[in-house]
Order: C-alpha cells, then structure tokens, then sequence
C-alpha cells in the first residue's frame, strides 16, 4: 500500500529489520492513524497493510508543506536530522521515548533536536529533560477477548483443560525475568497438583543456555510435566493463549513499557507484575498484584491466594477487561498520537 508522496503529512520510520516492539506498535497504529491523518511508514519489515514508501524516496520529499517525522530509535532521530539539516526536507521532529534509565550524551544531544517528545510511561517522562506528553500504549480490545469456552480452547491447544494454568510470554532471557516464574512455580507447584505454569517465547540469540537452563532446573525438580516450554507462536495466534491462561505473570527485571499485561488483561485474565515498565500504571489491587522485581518470594507469595481462590481469579480478570476497555484501547492511544502531529503541523513546539 503505497500512498501518494504529495499527501503524506506524518512519516513513521522503521529502521530495523528485524520484528521488534516498536516494529509491532507501527504496525498497530498507522494502519488506524490512515483513517486521521496523511500517514505512511518507511524501512524494512513491516506488513502489507502498513501504508508504506521507500526510504530512498524521503530524499525526494516535496518541500510543498510540513510534515512530522515521528522516530522511536536513535537511528530514526539521526535521520531526520540529516533530512533536515542536510537535505533541507520541511519536517518538524518527533521522538517517542520508551527508556528508563538515563539517556547518553548522544541520546540526549539526539532529543534536543526534536520538535516535540512523547513518553510512553510517567516513569519514562522522569528520564526527559523536557516535558514530553505522556500517551500510554493501547491494543484491539477485539482481537483481545475474553474466550467463549475456555475448556476447548485449551484442548485445541493441547493444554489440560481442567488445570488452573498460569505463564509468561515474551523473549525468554534474564531482562524477561523467567527463570523467577520458574523458580516460583517449582515452589509453588508441588502442594497443587491442579496447577500448570509455561514460559512461552523465542530464546534469542545468546540466550539459548539461558533456556536450557530453566527447561534443567523443571527437571531436576520433576516437574517437566507441570512446567512447560512451549514453541513461540505466530502474533496472531497469541490472543488464544492468552484466553487460555487463568493467571498472567510479567516477572520483567526491567521493561520499557510492557504490553503483555494488557494484553493478557483484555482477555479477561489477572496479572502479576514486577514494578517495572508501565506495569505500575496498568496493574491495580483489583486486577492482580505488584511485586519487586527479582523477587521471587515476594512473586510467589502473590501467586498463590489467585491460584487456591477461583472467585478471586475470576472478579481480578474481570476488572482487568473493563481496565483495559477504558484505558488502554489502541484507538485512544492512535487519536492521541494523532493529536500530536496536528500540534506540530500547525507550528507548536515543546
């Protein structure tokens, strides 16, 4: 889907070829911010869907009128710099900000050439020398649900049907923080012989030990049966695995932002979190527990009472959906980006 290069008011570089979360949440939101603005992606790896030009065609922008650069990389800053500065592109720069930790002089040299800064976390903002405007992530509350008949699902997917089932997705490496799900379910597991954990997700590389060694430690203590591994999946099939879980856990050691709760949430499920990322900002007492990061008796200490108590279990994933539904619906994240760029188009800076 290529747009015509004289209607684009907003372009959202994607300056890395493999699939990552900023590559996902473009993917996500310019398919839906086509229906509000004059919007189109560059780089490599995206989907059809994305309305999409070459990158080799930025260098021929007309300089008929302004338009936003939208960057979420150092990369895609550095860019925009040099259309800028160099080839004298008609852009006003925008940088979405996802880090917590202190920037580098680079980084930071970076920023202070932007028109305008997003934060996607209020913890994020703290790490900005200047005010950004803070726009939590969203997602499709449609293709995440709740599941119709959970006890088919799970024998589709070839899980048992009539276990309390808890798990974490994502890549399996330290920074996810696996092995303290793993560590807690070897705790937890042997007095509930109703109860099943997995740990989903690719093992990138260098990481590969890291897996085998949690998959060694399941079975030293018996409990491969209990404890699974199973294969990553396709995107798109990752909502039914979600439906399928009685209990979400985001063990991260540290997180940008961390949409796996709100996804697991939307699908009507509780989450345990580790205060990190945006999790402080997703998860509340209603709809789960927050625990310190790395620490595992603190994590299996609020896994227990939502594996022993289902009225728990099931009033915690109902509030986590209606969270969800009034707070972090991908459209309200797109309409409020959106409002951004219309800012910058009309001369504001911040």
């Amino acid at each position: 889907m290529t747009p015509d290069i004289h209607e684009i008011e907003v372009i959202a570089p994607n300056l890395k070829r493999r699939l990552s979360g900023v590559t996902a949440t473009i993917a996500r939101l310019v398919p839906l911010q086509a229906r509000m603005v004059g919007i189109t992606a560059t780089g490599p790896g995206l989907p059809p869907q994305v309305p999409h030009v070459g990158l080799c065609r930025l260098f021929l922008l007309p300089r008929d009128r302004l338009r936003v650069w939208h960057a979420r990389r150092n990369t895609e800053m550095a860019l925009g710099v040099v259309l800028r500065g160099v080839f004298r592109r008609k852009l006003a720069l925008l940088f979405t900000s996802a880090s917590q930790r202190r920037h580098t002089g680079y980084t930071r040299w970076l920023i202070g050439r932007m028109d305008g800064l997003i934060a996607t976390s209020a913890r994020t903002a703290a790490y900005l020398e200047r005010k950004p405007v803070v726009i939590l992530h969203g997602i499709d509350t449609r293709s995440f649900s709740p599941p119709d008949d959970r006890a088919a699902l799970r024998g589709r997917l070839g899980l048992p049907r009539d276990h309390v089932i808890m798990g974490c997705f994502g890549r399996t490496s330290a920074q996810k923080g696996p092995e303290a799900l793993v560590a807690a379910a070897v705790g937890l597991l042997p007095d509930r012989p109703g109860v099943t954990a997995m740990v989903m997700g690719r093992a990138t590389e260098g990481h590969e030990g890291f897996l085998a060694g949690l998959k060694e430690k399941v079975a030293v203590a018996g409990l491969s049966a209990r404890i699974l591994f199973p294969p990553e999946v396709p995107v798109q099939e990752m909502a039914d695995w979600y439906r399928a879980l009685d209990l979400y856990v985001a063990p991260q050691r540290w997180e940008g932002f961390g949409l796996t709760p709100i996804e697991a949430m939307a699908c009507g499920v509780p989450v345990v979190a580790t205060r990190v990322g945006a999790f402080e900002e997703i998860v509340t007492d209603a709809t789960g527990s927050l625990v310190p990061a790395g620490d595992v008796p603190a994590l299996a200490k609020a896994i227990a009472p939502l594996l022993d108590n289902a009225e728990r279990r099931q009033s915690a994933g109902r509030a986590a959906r209606d969270r969800v539904k009034v707070r972090f619906r991908i459209e309200d994240e797109a309409a409020a980006i959106v409002a951004v760029y219309r800012r910058l188009l009309a001369g504001e800076r911040w």
